[in-house]
């Protein structure tokens, strides 16, 4: 290794984060700002992009005055980011036409029932190995073009830009001089190829999206451009992006096929390395791509999970239920057992392997002993419950996991990782640091500027902090699932 700080850009659904490592890959610090969540009506959900860049902003600006570093201490900055999160913005001024568009959204639903009922799902899944969803972001490009007065005349004359947060932050960050993305947000766009890893011209005119609103796709390694006109960071080149699912798939190291982690964040992203082959989910799992490095494509199965933090921010911000995330550890141990309460936390529908986005949450099983402990408990199981869901789908498409590498905020959670190795039925494994998608987006940028040799350093650069065993009869572990899905039953039917 050569010497140099690498900086990370973690632009997250709820907060946007800056983290320094060093070449060791030491973690050296972090900041961290979170911003507003728009909730327009049922099922919408929106970010101001202006705040995800002044968020951005201030949290590299901490950071670098926190650590004194200066530029030239900065061997580069590496970008890792929500997916699916749409925002159309102007060519000249950068003005946003609309708000970002989140990939929690669900008000395309209706556009893709129809799309999937005229027999289109099997053509966009060819190309893109992703099912017709809300989720993923042509049909919210589409949205925008539409609802908003000459944006579609604007789009087609080439005066606006497309992009997933990666690729408007480059585009600030370069002071409008790059307009580019990676392979890997590209492939969650519904628009992009992963066979020939070109933008798809049939798609293209399917979601009605015109070709001039596109970036350019990089590898995840390679020149995204220098840092010009921010007051931060000024000359430095970004040499690293990576979708964060995907980036916590390189931080976790898991780099040959075979190897899987899952994130637990806002949502769950359950991610599988299968190497050179983009395999075809018989059970609604995603292909997708993994990375792309030098031009080659390593190609992913994921399963996505909408809500898994955000069921305990309910409990904290709405319910009040909690005071602190935290909390909620020492209330479920205490607690052990739900009573019979699921929570079925489809507050904006459930993704994979159902993906039903019209589906609603329920809170099921109560009675009169149920109270707090059990709803907090039932909130943690579900996690769990729903992750199990997608390895009975990967299972079913002929593979099984071994043990399972976690990371990701909800990973602190002791009682929370125990009752997941029991429900699975395998071990789960923490690393001692958690913040791998951060290291992954690290990882890619100081490998393309020479400060990491190789990216199968990375488990050196960690560890395991701890290993959870199951310890549940296994017909505890039947019982359990079995009124899961009862519950989730009602929630599907």
């Amino acid at each position: 290794m050569t010497g140099g700080v690498v900086i990370a850009i973690d632009q997250g659904t709820t907060s946007s984060r800056a983290l320094a490592f060093a070449a060791d890959g030491r973690l050296l610090g972090t900041a961290q700002r979170e911003f507003t969540q728009f909730f327009p009506a049922d099922g919408w959900v929106e970010h101001d992009p202006q705040e995800i860049w002044d968020s951005t902003v201030a949290s590299l600006q901490e950071l670098v005055v926190t650590l004194a570093l200066a530029s030239a201490d900065i061997a580069a900055i590496g970008i890792t980011n929500q997916r699916e999160t749409t925002l159309v913005w102007d060519r000249v001024t950068g003005e946003p036409v609309y708000r970002a568009i989140v990939w929690q959204d669900r008000r395309t639903a209706d556009v893709c029932a129809e799309m999937r009922q005229a027999g289109a799902e099997a053509q966009a899944q060819a190309a893109t190995g992703l099912l017709l969803d809300p989720y993923f972001s042509a049909t919210k490009v589409a949205w925008i073009l539409d609802q908003v007065d000459g944006a579609r005349a604007r789009a087609e004359a080439g005066e606006l830009a497309f992009g997933t947060v990666d690729c408007y932050l480059i585009w600030r960050l370069t002071g409008g001089r790059r307009h580019v993305t990676d392979a890997t947000n590209a492939s969650r766009t519904l628009l992009f190829n992963i066979h020939t890893q070109q933008w798809d011209e049939d798609l293209l005119k399917l979601f009605r999206v015109p070709a001039a609103l596109l970036p350019e796709v990089l590898d995840c390694a390679a020149d995204f451009g220098t840092v010009s006109g921010c007051g931060v960071c000024e000359g430095v080149k970004v040499a690293g992006v990576a979708g964060d699912q995907q980036a916590a798939l390189i931080g976790q190291a898991c780099l040959r096929p075979g190897e899987a982690k899952s994130t637990y964040g806002t949502g769950c992203f359950l991610v599988l390395n299968t190497g050179d082959d983009a395999l075809v989910s018989g059970n609604r799992l995603l292909t997708t791509v993994g990375y792309r490095l030098a031009g080659r494509t390593t190609y992913a199965l994921e399963g996505s999970i909408f809500v898994a933090g955000a069921a305990v921010q309910w409990l904290r911000d709405s319910l009040r239920l909690v005071e602190h995330a935290g909390a909620t550890e020492a209330i479920a141990a205490d607690c052990q057992d739900a009573g019979g309460v699921y929570l079925v936390p489809a507050f904006t529908g459930l993704g994979a392997p159902h993906w039903q986005p019209n589906a609603r949450g329920a809170l099921l099983g109560l009675t009169r002993d149920s109270g707090l402990a059990q709803v907090v408990t039932a909130t943690l199981q579900s996690v769990g419950y729903q992750t199990r869901d997608l390895l009975e789908a990967m299972a079913a498409d002929g593979t099984r996991l071994s043990t399972l590498k976690v990371d990701g905020g909800m990973t602190a959670n002791n009682w929370m990782l125990q009752f997941l190795a029991d429900i699975l039925g395998i071990p789960v494994i923490r690393p001692i640091l958690t913040e791998t998608t951060a290291l992954g987006a690290a990882a890619l940028a100081g490998w393309h500027q020479g400060v990491f040799d190789t990216l199968e350093q990375l488990p050196s650069l960690g560890g395991m902090d701890r290993r959870f065993d199951p310890s549940m009869a296994p017909a505890q572990r039947e019982r359990l699932y079995a009124g899961w899905q009862q519950a989730l039953s009602r929630v599907l039917g």
